[in-house]
């Protein structure tokens, strides 16, 4: 018999009969490996066990990133390979396992609804859908029922089996059940001369895998809402049905899931920002431009007064630029040409083109340009917090998150190539350093970086891209900071680091930016005179921490659900007397503490004592102080906190103390 030679993650080469399966492989390897094995990982290799690309590839998925190709369990290995066999530990199994449950979706539709059409039931994030052409809309008792029938097949243990069918014969399968959307779909994508389907019981569907060996794996998933859906995702195309559901390896994964759904939808800041009064969009105005609302309005003044003392400690010079510029100008940077789809419309002013400015870094430029420098003055670093204009869709706009109008914490760092590290450096520090005043302390970092096969997105040479992308690598690297590398996503005058804050529910949100720029230095024509007494180019890092504004506010609410730390909260301390008979020491202790620096609120309502609790509680006031005849007698206060509950009795300097050491150490609980 034939042997192949396959190539085990330990580096161990072993012979095994041609047409043996990856789990017969398992089953040698380790009995345990074989019960979690879900589907395989394999790779072509030469006779020298390096990897190469050979037939293994016909009649496959594209290949992986890395070269491999995803295999079923049972499907037989026909030449020697590397081989990989892929557990719940794996990203790519989780992928193929709720593609099979896609599968498990449609048998159970097809079982209980015989007529549907069928279309496509690719895997998603954290689930999968499929979609299905039905004269009836499904009804949430439909997705009880579709569910229930899920779990039953499920059970049955049934096999996922790969079978090839010559084409002519697929296409007569498709047609003689009715089924218009798969003969398209055979048509379009099936390789000749033979077509992979799949079964799953009774049901057979045109796909080229892989699966997971069986339907008992499919334990945890939830059928969760329908959506029309136009096929193929083209108006004027047959609307379809979209089920979507959320699919896990295990229960308590899911219910995990569903509870971080739920309190995202607590902590929702577009809900919040009503019932706070904090900020509104109003319709008169138009879609995606932000009213701060005065204790919104608070807040940010808070934030940004600590970020510009930041800045001036950190040696910025902070500088202001106009919100409307010539439309020349945008020619020269670029944005003209690389990003017109996110600016709005020219405006015409006695004959001349003006553009409401998408980004600061233009202005900055001409304020460099504005005199000669000396290598002595570099760096040069020009901050400021300037309100930008870009054009969004409204279907993509989402409250604070995604605008047209918002506050970049902009800065442009000019400086010699020799210090370009070092800057970057200094602006990743102050990154950390932004983040964890505000209470976040875990983050996720990307180089993101340009696409070499698509030079024409990115101007400038490739030796200036691989030397800059280098750089910020070489900066993280001796940060000791781990990063993944994202191909495609640089912006279109240099590669960049973007830093993404992990928040309190486990989100990761896009927030820092630093550029490196070599582009628009030289399209500006930028100079400094250098120690040679020549002229040179500088070098730009372009450099965003908050990111925007709105957008950070927005994440802010999120992340403490409207309950803000205290030195941030708009209402530090609300004073609830118990009746008018104490309402003038409540006054007094207003006074007091407002004379100490304290944001204090006196509700003075004629209401009973639990209601103004409960008020002060739903508007997460940190501090509350209950006024009785008691209080009024012996100088003191009575105080709650708003997750805490009663802390009982204390004299008010002590209190005081006690509040103004925690708003000046800025802490977070």
């Amino acid at each position: 018999m034939d042997q192949i030679r396959v190539t085990l993650p330990d580096g161990n080469v072993k012979e095994y009969p041609k047409g043996i399966t990856p789990i017969e492989i398992a089953k040698c390897i380790s009995p345990r490996l074989a019960d979690a094995a879900l589907v395989a990982k394999v790779y072509a290799t030469d006779g020298n066990g390096s990897q190469s690309k050979t037939g293994i590839y016909a009649n496959s998925v594209d290949p992986e990133p890395d070269g491999g190709l995803l295999y079923d369990l049972r499907r037989p290995l026909e030449q020697d390979v590397k081989l990989r066999i892929l557990t719940d530990k794996d990203a790519d199994a989780l992928y193929v396992f709720r593609h099979s449950a896609a599968h498990l979706l449609a048998a159970a539709v097809t079982d209980l609804y015989p007529n549907v059409k069928l279309g496509i039931g690719p895997p998603v994030e954290n689930g999968f859908f499929y979609e299905f052409l039905r004269d009836e809309p499904f009804t949430p008792e439909d997705l009880e029922k579709i569910e229930k029938k899920m779990h039953e097949l499920a059970e049955k243990d049934l096999p996922n089996e790969r079978k090839l069918l010559p084409k002519a014969e697929a296409l007569k399968l498709y047609r003689d059940s009715n089924q218009l959307f798969k003969c398209e779909l055979v048509e379009e994508k099936a390789d000749e001369p033979m077509v992979s389907f799949y079964t799953t019981g009774k049901f057979i569907d045109f796909c080229r895998g892989p699966h997971i060996p069986s339907t008992k794996r499919i334990q945890a998933f939830k059928l969760t809402n329908v959506a029309g859906a136009y096929w193929k995702g083209q108006e004027g195309n047959a609307q379809l049905q979209r089920i979507y559901a959320l699919a896990f390896y295990t229960q308590k994964e899911l219910d995990d899931y569903l509870h971080r759904i739920e309190e995202a939808k607590r902590r929702d800041h577009r809900k919040l920002g009503t019932e706070l009064d904090l900020f509104s969009i109003q319709d008169a105005a138009g879609p995606g431009l932000i009213f701060w609302h005065p204790k919104g309005g608070l807040i940010r003044t808070l934030i940004e007064n600590w970020l510009r003392d930041e800045l001036q400690k950190r040696g910025y010079d902070l500088v202001f630029t106009p919100h409307i510029m010539l439309f020349d100008l945008w020619k020269t940077s670029g944005h003209a040409n690389f990003y017109k789809e996110s600016m709005f419309g020219q405006m015409e002013v006695e004959k001349a083109d003006y553009q409401l400015k998408p980004m600061n870094c233009p202005g900055h430029i001409l304020i460099y340009k504005s005199k000669l420098r000396s290598y002595r003055d570099l760096p040069v670093r020009l901050a400021e917090l300037g309100t930008v204009y870009r054009y969004e869709r409204s279907g993509v706009l989402h409250g604070l998150l995604r605008v047209r109008g918002f506050t970049q914490d902009d800065a442009h760092i000019f400086c010699m190539p020799s210090q370009i590290e070092s800057e970057v450096e200094a602006c990743i520090d102050f990154a950390y350093a932004v983040m964890k005043n505000f209470g976040f302390d875990k983050f996720e970092v990307e180089l993101s970086d340009w696409d070499p096969t698509h030079p024409e997105n990115y101007p400038g040479k490739a030796t200036d891209w691989e030397h800059a992308s280098n750089s910020l690598a070489a900066v993280m690297n001796r940060m000791k900071i781990p990063y993944k590398r994202i191909v495609g996503e640089g912006a279109f005058y240099g590669p960049k680091i973007d830093v993404k804050l992990i928040d309190a529910i486990g989100r990761p949100w896009q927030l820092t930016t630093v550029q490196f720029d070599f582009n628009l230095p030289a399209r500006f024509g930028l100079e400094f005179v250098g120690e040679d007494g020549a002229r040179h180019q500088p070098l730009m890092v372009h450099r965003a921490l908050l990111g925007s504004v709105e957008r950070f506010f927005g994440i802010l609410i999120e992340h403490y659900a409207g309950a803000f730390p205290l030195w941030l909260a708009p209402v530090q301390v609300e004073i609830c007397p118990v009746s008018e008979k104490v309402i003038d020491y409540a006054k007094h202790l207003h006074e007091t503490l407002k004379n100490h620096g304290i944001r204090v609120h006196l509700d003075d309502r004629n209401e009973k004592l639990p209601a103004k609790i409960r008020d002060a509680q739903l508007q997460k006031i940190p501090y509350m102080l209950v006024v009785g005849p008691k209080e009024a007698e012996t100088g003191a206060v009575s105080v709650r906190h708003r997750s805490k509950g009663d802390l009982g009795p204390r004299p008010i300097a002590d209190f005081v103390k006690a509040l103004q050491e925690e708003i000046a150490s800025r802490a977070i609980n």
